[in-house]
């Protein structure tokens, strides 16, 4: 976990654990400069994957016979510097940005993870957590491993380099097999990228192609920063091997119901992304929308929390026909490390991350519209700032059905207790952050919302909200 004397600036939103980005360039001559620059395309991925994890980043890169690696704490712009990019030369890349859910926040646990061996050197980059990691660990330890962090992933590492000797498909098919929970693989060997998605697809992960070569990202926003090409989603269950013979795709496994994580088009993903056929934004909009149809009240402005309220603040807007106004600034510049040392301290820290713009708000009857409420003291700074500015009605509105449960997934949900729509109803929860009203979107309206911008989409994992997760979750009751 992170220094709790350091203030998280998302203090009180769910976070996701991290994204990958893996780049294949297609051998050209030996020696070619264009060869070997993969690390920098994976630079630039990453940096366009930043929202999905600051506490480290990583990149592992391949010249087709010795993989070198370089990780740090912190975010892309902390981690690299023009030295240590231009030291990992090659043209298989692989990223990754960490925020950590398994495992605590140390250089031990960053990604990509090495393993090297007699048969080969394998990298691994994770987006998702194991619900079965600590039984796969102990069955490890029994065999006589021995592990240098506490991260689900080094699991994954250790799996594969295991049956490695058996080649690459069976391995990777083996431990696929075997490993339980979410998600979004990235492997490297020194002359193959490869990608899989655990069987419910709950977390993202994406193909593009390059002029010179193959793409892996966790999000599409990441494959148009390097100037790629959009191909497809990774299929759930489906393996993925590129390598100078070409793509080769194969699944491992029994094709079960997609469950992509509702929260990713709610919240966690960059608005200009496409995920599983559903446009990011889009999805926002549509969900504003339907909060204006379920829960309208009489207003002058609409006003959405930056950044992820905004597409919905738009969507209610001109659904309702009540205008929009920006009503609320971020301020931009407050890092991971700004100093807050006690808890009244970090809660008090809103007033610095987000102000009002008194002329939007004074003296009128405001909507506020935001993604989610988990603890629910932004929420109440919020209505704090907007009544200091001169409001005369506060009435919040979020995009999401209440979150009532925690996720085993990958997402840095708190435990029930600490989940104030697990204990209070809405009516409660408005008195407590002193709104004037409170209404959250319903289940059907999120899920009718996705579906509005793509018919064929299906199946979304909404455990958060309904406590129903599409694979059991061993040890549920003692996260309660």
């Amino acid at each position: 976990m992170e220094d709790n004397s350091w203030f998280c600036a998302e203090e009180d939103k769910l976070r996701d654990e991290c994204g990958v980005f893996g780049v294949f360039l297609n051998a050209v001559k030996k020696d070619d400069a264009a060869d070997m620059n993969a690390a920098q395309k994976v630079y630039y991925g990453l940096y366009s994957l930043q929202h999905r994890g600051q506490d480290s980043a990583g990149i592992a890169v391949s010249d087709g016979s010795e993989v070198n690696v370089h990780k740090s704490l912190g975010s892309v712009a902390e981690a690299f510097d023009t030295a240590s990019l231009g030291r990992l030369r090659g043209r298989i890349a692989l990223g990754h940005v960490r925020y950590a859910t398994a495992g605590s926040c140390s250089i031990e646990n960053a990604q990509p993870m090495v393993q090297s061996s007699k048969f080969g050197t394998i990298s691994v980059a994770h987006n998702g957590q194991l619900v079965n990691y600590e039984q796969l660990r102990e069955l490890l330890d029994d065999s006589g491993c021995t592990f240098n962090s506490t991260s689900d992933t080094e699991v994954i590492v250790k799996l594969i380099a295991r049956s490695y000797k058996k080649g690459l498909e069976r391995a990777l098919t083996d431990t696929i097999q075997m490993i339980k929970g979410s998600f979004a693989l990235c492997v490297m060997t020194e002359n193959a990228l490869i990608a899989a998605r655990d069987p419910n697809g709950i977390r993202p992960l994406c193909l593009g192609k390059l002029d010179n070569g193959w793409i892996v990202a966790s999000e599409t926003c990441a494959i148009d920063a390097v100037n790629g090409s959009f191909v497809r989603d990774i299929r759930p269950g489906e393996i993925v091997i590129i390598n100078d013979d070409g793509v080769l795709s194969f699944e491992f496994g029994e094709r079960t119901s997609k469950r992509t994580c509702i929260f990713e088009y709610v919240y966690f993903a960059r608005p200009d992304s496409v995920i599983d056929g559903i446009a990011v934004q889009e999805a926002r909009y549509a969900m504003g929308a339907a909060l204006a149809r379920e829960s309208g009240v009489p207003a002058d402005v609409v006003v959405g929390v930056p950044d992820s309220g905004i597409g919905a603040a738009l969507g209610y807007s001109k659904e309702s026909g009540v205008p929009f106004a920006t009503g609320i600034v971020k301020n931009k510049y407050i890092g991971r490390t700004f100093i807050a040392p006690t808890q009244k301290e970090r809660e008090n820290m809103v007033f610095v991350k987000l102000n009002a713009v008194p002329c939007d708000v004074r003296g009128k009857r405001v909507i506020v519209i935001d993604d989610s409420i988990v603890r629910g003291t932004t929420s109440r700074r919020l209505v704090q700032i907007l009544r200091r500015a001169g409001a005369k009605e506060v009435h919040f509105r979020i995009s999401s059905p209440p979150v009532k449960f925690p996720c085993y997934f990958g997402i840095n949900t708190p435990t029930r207790g600490e989940l104030i729509s697990s204990a209070h109803n809405a009516d409660d929860i408005c008195a407590m952050i002193g709104a004037d009203s409170l209404a959250f979107l319903s289940p059907d309206g999120l899920l009718e919302a996705c579906r509005s911008v793509c018919p064929e989409s299906f199946g979304f994992c909404t455990g958060c909200f309904s406590g129903e997760y599409p694979i059991s979750v061993p040890g549920e009751v003692n996260k309660a």
